[in-house]
């Protein structure tokens, strides 16, 4: 970036510490704001612009091409005496990962509106989810210079859409030709704006109600005016509690409503231990003592992100929410893996090394990190997004925090060889920094599939399998496994008779077949008599019979669902063995199948998805179009959501995570588990 980089603040007591996560939707200009908030604590001489790719925050190359935010940047400020952690989302459903990495290292979500674009669907969506595990959260409202902006509009949107609770603190104060000179504080008394008076009245009242500070509700309704210092600490203990959410002002560019923030920031906002910590156990499950966030308790950290840095190695980004960790430090390393995702669960002893400050993609040392702060540490080997750090002597293990399964395949290939090599230690890699990422070998079309979010996570992922990871991948279409089963009942005959010199081959079986019930797989009787064919030889036939099955009659695809009978056959004393007789069963298959027939079947899956109500009818529209079977629907009205179940060719659920998400406007989702076969269109049968 070329910009000087002022040393880290020192570390501080948990009350001096304020770890805020910038959410909202693509576009709302959470990094502009955040690099304003740098510049304005003295942390940057200059602000960097997104439209040039030199903001401190969106350090990743792909970012600067993008010119959005792909991954959570990190910088660590100091104001007024307090440490102020800023965690700048990504505002694109694709990256929910570094989201939720975001959320679970902060203590407060600061949600970033545009006074452009107002509140989407996605944004009240987050709102809720907040609220569901009581996030503190306030509003900014961003953009204000911005042409078309309309700020009184969006904020009547933020207290209509966001629910109870939104209080205005900042009003617009423009020059006669309309453009920004500041804001107006409704905590001081005086405004002169229009509706300052009944808003102000709102916003007081609204803290003295959620703080029930009883001493301060006798002063207001005694007449006495009350300033900003009377109120911050009322606001500060309303905004902790979860149910009073302060909308301000702020244009970053101009620098106009920054000072607001930041007093709000360190007075206004809870510190990590209002917040407090999550619950703890023992790597083995057993219950632990909760925690609370003491520098002098016991030391447990979780992982939150994790980066692969081209000359420090393995960087990891923890939140420290017990004890104090310094360098040079042995901990314990507890992983939850997820067959899942799959990584095995693992437990391992490490040493820290140097322990460091963030600021974007710049590492400043500290001599320490304490309970409540955010750190970086290098070269973990072991540890992964999601893991737990602890005392050696007293491990710990914290929970995951909830994060989406996976839902669009990528099938990729090595570009060469060399490619080859280096492609499977990339993909381990990669799956370490990004918990939604998972990596598979499909067991029946031999694929490497990368299972991501959605396009757009994708395609970051190919990129940085390219840049930082040096490997280069093409893209195939993705296989669906399709198989085969016997369109009727048939008997066969499986001869192999070879006696031309030496020793021969010879066996014969008589083998009838079925088509069993859907999920039946293979099955192998014998109704053998007169002992025809040998008791030692009938495992010998079920052996080629399965392989046979397995392999497949019809361009490799297997055989299921069939239910075969050994009847009859012949044996030679000399020349039949168990490779003879596996043969035969196998030559009987591919007979039955000729006499028979065979039926193309396809993978079908019962999916769930999830979609605010009003988006159910565009859902179940798409759903038919893609051959779907609706089997039913359940609304929840306390969170205006519904659960909308079909049953869904595997083929059609091809790039619908990206369908789903146009016709929810984001806020959809879905799940999916495999539900069996049924028989293929011949649309879909490709000829061999």
């Amino acid at each position: 970036m070329g910009r000087d980089v002022v040393p880290a603040p020192e570390p501080r007591e948990p009350a001096r510490v304020r770890n805020v996560a910038l959410v909202g939707h693509a576009g709302a200009g959470k990094t502009t704001l955040a690099e304003a908030l740098l510049v304005a604590t003295g942390a940057l001489p200059r602000a960097g612009r997104v439209e040039d790719g030199t903001t401190c925050l969106d350090s990743d190359d792909v970012e600067a091409r993008q010119q959005r935010s792909v991954t959570l940047g990190v910088a660590t400020v100091e104001h007024e005496g307090t440490r102020i952690t800023l965690l700048d989302t990504p505002g694109s459903p694709d990256f929910v990962g570094e989201l939720r990495a975001g959320l679970r290292a902060a203590d407060a979500a600061l949600f970033v509106v545009s006074a452009v674009s107002g509140v989407d669907a996605s944004t009240v969506q987050l709102w809720e989810e907040c609220a569901a595990v009581g996030m503190p959260r306030a509003v900014v409202v961003t953009q204000l210079d911005r042409a078309r902006a309309d700020v009184e509009e969006t904020v009547r949107l933020c207290r209509t859409a966001l629910g109870a609770g939104v209080y205005p603190v900042h009003l617009v104060d423009r020059a006669p030709d309309g453009t920004v000179r500041g804001v107006v504080n409704l905590l001081e008394p005086g405004a002169a704006a229009e509706d300052a008076d009944r808003l102000r009245s709102e916003l007081i009242e609204g803290i003295i109600g959620e703080s029930e500070d009883e001493a301060l509700m006798e002063r207001y309704l005694a007449g006495d005016e009350l300033v900003q210092g009377d109120l911050m600490s009322d606001l500060g203990t309303a905004v902790a509690r979860g149910h009073f959410h302060p909308v301000l002002c702020a244009a970053p560019l101009l620098g106009v409503g920054l000072d607001s923030l930041l007093y709000l920031l360190v007075n206004g906002f809870p510190s990590p231990q209002e917040h407090g910590c999550p619950p703890v156990t023992r790597p083995d499950g057993a219950p632990a003592p909760p925690l609370a966030c003491d520098p002098d308790g016991p030391l447990v950290a979780e992982v939150v992100k994790t980066t692969t840095d081209p000359y420090l190695g393995r960087v990891s980004l923890l939140r420290v929410f017990s004890g104090t960790l310094r360098p040079d430090t042995p901990v314990h390393v507890s992983g939850h893996g997820g067959a899942e995702r799959g990584h095995p669960d693992h437990d391992a002893d490490e040493r820290i090394g140097a322990v460091s400050s963030p600021l974007g993609s710049a590492l400043r040392p500290v001599a320490a990190c304490p309970a409540g702060d955010v750190c970086a540490v290098a070269r973990l080997t072991s540890a992964e997004t999601g893991d737990t750090l602890s005392s050696p002597g007293d491990p710990r293990l914290v929970p995951p925090w909830d994060l989406p399964v996976p839902q669009h395949p990528v099938a990729v290939e090595a570009a060469s060889r060399a490619d080859e090599d280096r492609l499977g230690p990339a993909l381990t890699r990669l799956a370490a920094e990004d918990p939604t990422v998972r990596v598979e070998r499909s067991r029946d079309t031999g694929q490497l599939l990368l299972w991501c979010v959605g396009e757009a996570h994708g395609e970051v992922l190919l990129e940085r399998l390219r840049t930082r990871h040096g490997v280069a991948v093409t893209t195939v279409p993705v296989r669906v496994p399709m198989v085969e089963t016997l369109a009727g009942p048939a008997r066969a005959t499986g001869r192999l008779v070879k006696q031309s010199g030496g020793h021969g081959q010879y066996a014969v079986v008589v083998v009838e077949a079925e088509p069993g019930p859907p999920g039946s797989g293979v099955t192998f009787a014998q109704r053998v008599v007169g002992g025809a064919v040998p008791t030692n030889y009938h495992g010998s036939v079920e052996k080629g019979v399965r392989a046979q099955c397995a392999k497949g009659v019809h361009d490799d695809r297997p055989l299921v669902d069939v239910a075969f009978v050994l009847v009859d056959g012949k044996a030679h004393s000399v020349d039949s063995s168990d490779a003879a007789f596996q043969s035969a069963g196998a030559l009987a298959v591919r007979e039955l199948a000729a006499a028979a027939g065979t039926r193309v079947l396809e993978p079908w899956c019962e999916v769930e998805v999830v979609v605010p109500a009003e988006h159910v009818g565009a859902v179940m529209s798409d759903l038919s179009s893609r051959r779907a079977r609706v089997t039913g629907s359940d609304a929840d009205p306390d969170r205006d959501r519904t659960t909308v179940r079909a049953e869904v060719p595997e083929m059609e659920l091809l790039g619908y995570a990206g369908a789903l998400r146009s016709v929810s406007h984001g806020t959809g989702s879905f799940s999916r588990r495999p539900l069996g076969h049924e028989p293929a269109p011949p649309s879909l049968l490709v000829p061999a």
